[in-house]
C-alpha cells in the first residue's frame, strides 16, 4: 500500500484547524512535506458563546484564536470561514429531527460528511486547492490503478476511520490525514507540538457535542421540542413510569429512567424501544437488547459498492469494537446478519463495514431484529 499524494508532488492544501493539537500538528506536517498549506477555521455557530468553551468544544472564539496562533507559528496563511448556516441546517437540525423520530444520530459523523468533506471541500476545490487536510487518525491508500481506499490508522487506539466512513472515493481523492500512519501515543503528539512551539500542545481534547453548551442533551432537546409527557412501559405494556419526552432516551440507556416500580427479578432495566407515534418508551432486561440482524439505509461507499454478499467486520460506535457480519445490498438497502448477537444497537446510528483495515462503507441503521434468546427472555 502507498500513501496518498502528500508523498508525491507538492499540493495546494487547505488545512482545517479546529484549534486543537491534532489539527495543528497535521497542518505542520503537511507544510513540512513541502505542500503549499493554508489554514482555515470553521465558524460553525452564529453565536460562538453558545458552543462549548475552552477544552470542551472545537468551535468557539477561543478555539479560533488558538488555531490562528498555531498557523502563525507554522508560518502559513490563515482564514476563518463562516459555515454556521450550513452547520445549523445539516447537523443541528438533523440531530433534533433524528431524536424527535426516535433515532440516535451521530453529529460528528454528519459533520464530517456534510461540512468538512462536502461544504469545505467543495469550496476548497472551487478556490483551486488540491486537498483538504485534517487531524483525523486514518489513512488514505492509493492503489496501483490510482483509486483511493480509506484504511484504519496505524494505531488502533487512536483510529477514527468510523466517523470518516461516509466519505466517497471522490472525497478520498482530495483528503490528507498526516497523522494516520503515526505509531505514537497522544503524549508524543503533544510533545511534537511542544517542540514546534505550538501553544495548543497541552490543550485538553474536545469531547461530547460541540453545539450543546452545557452538555445537557435532554435539556437541549426539550428546549427545541418542548415537553411531551408519556408512559414508560415494560415488555408486557404495563406502565412502570413516566417521562417528559421520548426524544430524551436512546436504546440501551439505563440511567435516568426514573422508574418507580422495580423489576420482578430485581435487575436493572434498559431502554428497548422508543415510539414517537404514541410517545412511549419500552424498558426491559439487558438480554432483550441483543440484536441478531439489522437493515441500514443511505449507504455510502468508500470506493466501488460491493455487488455480491460478503463477510465483513462491522463497527457500530465511534469507540466500539469490531464484530463479524454477513452483509448484502438488496435494492439499495444494506441487510446485515451478525455472527454473534450484539447488544444495544440503536436506529439512527451508523454501521461501518471493514474488510481487514479497509473501510468498505457505511449506512444508517433503520431497523433491528432481536436475537432469539432475547425474544424469549
Amino acid at each position: 500500500m502507498t500513501d496518498t499524494p502528500q508523498r508525491s508532488r507538492p499540493l495546494r492544501v487547505l488545512a482545517a484547524m479546529s484549534g486543537g493539537v491534532d489539527s495543528a500538528v497535521a497542518a505542520a506536517r503537511a507544510a513540512d512535506a513541502g505542500h503549499d498549506v493554508t489554514g482555515v477555521h470553521l465558524a460553525l455557530s452564529a453565536n460562538p458563546q453558545s458552543f462549548r468553551t475552552g477544552a470542551r468544544g472545537c468551535c468557539t472564539i477561543e478555539d479560533s484564536r488558538d488555531a490562528r496562533r498555531a498557523a502563525d507559528v507554522i508560518g502559513i496563511p490563515f482564514y476563518v470561514w463562516d459555515l454556521a448556516e450550513r452547520f445549523r441546517e445539516d447537523v443541528v437540525e438533523d440531530f433534533v429531527a433524528e431524536y424527535e423520530a426516535g433515532r440516535t444520530p451521530n453529529p460528528c459523523l454528519r459533520c464530517n460528511e456534510k461540512i468538512k468533506f462536502a461544504a469545505l471541500l467543495d469550496k476548497a476545490l472551487a478556490l483551486g486547492f488540491d486537498a483538504v487536510c485534517t487531524g483525523h487518525y486514518a489513512q488514505v491508500v492509493t492503489r496501483a490503478d490510482g483509486s483511493r481506499e480509506l484504511h484504519r490508522a496505524s494505531d488502533m487506539a487512536k483510529d477514527q476511520s468510523y466517523v470518516l466512513g461516509v466519505l466517497d472515493e471522490r472525497q478520498l481523492a482530495h483528503a490528507l490525514f498526516p497523522l494516520g500512519d503515526t505509531l505514537t501515543t497522544k503524549d508524543e503528539i503533544r510533545a511534537e507540538a511542544e517542540r514546534r512551539g505550538l501553544a495548543v500542545a497541552k490543550k485538553p481534547d474536545s469531547h461530547d457535542i460541540c453545539f450543546i453548551a452545557d452538555g445537557d442533551t435532554q435539556g437541549f432537546l426539550a428546549n427545541r421540542l418542548g415537553k411531551a409527557e408519556g408512559d414508560i412501559v415494560d415488555e408486557s405494556g404495563t406502565v412502570v413510569g413516566s417521562h417528559e419526552g421520548a426524544y430524551g432516551f436512546t436504546i440501551g440507556q439505563r440511567k435516568g429512567l426514573r422508574i418507580g416500580t422495580p423489576a420482578a427479578d430485581g435487575k436493572p432495566r434498559y431502554v428497548l424501544d422508543i415510539s414517537p407515534v404514541d410517545n412511549t418508551v419500552t424498558v426491559g432486561p439487558a438480554a432483550a437488547l441483543d440484536v441478531s440482524a439489522l437493515t441500514a439505509v443511505r449507504p455510502r461507499w468508500c470506493g466501488t459498492a460491493p455487488i455480491a454478499p460478503g463477510t465483513y467486520t462491522a463497527q457500530l460506535r465511534a469507540h466500539g469494537g469490531e464484530t463479524e457480519v454477513h452483509a448484502a445490498l438488496v435494492d439499495g438497502t444494506l441487510e446485515v446478519t451478525f455472527t454473534e448477537p450484539v447488544r444495544g444497537v440503536a436506529p439512527g446510528q451508523a454501521i461501518v463495514l471493514y474488510d481487514g483495515t479497509r473501510v468498505v462503507g457505511s449506512a444508517t441503521i433503520a431497523t433491528t431484529a432481536r436475537a432469539a434468546t432475547a425474544a424469549s427472555a
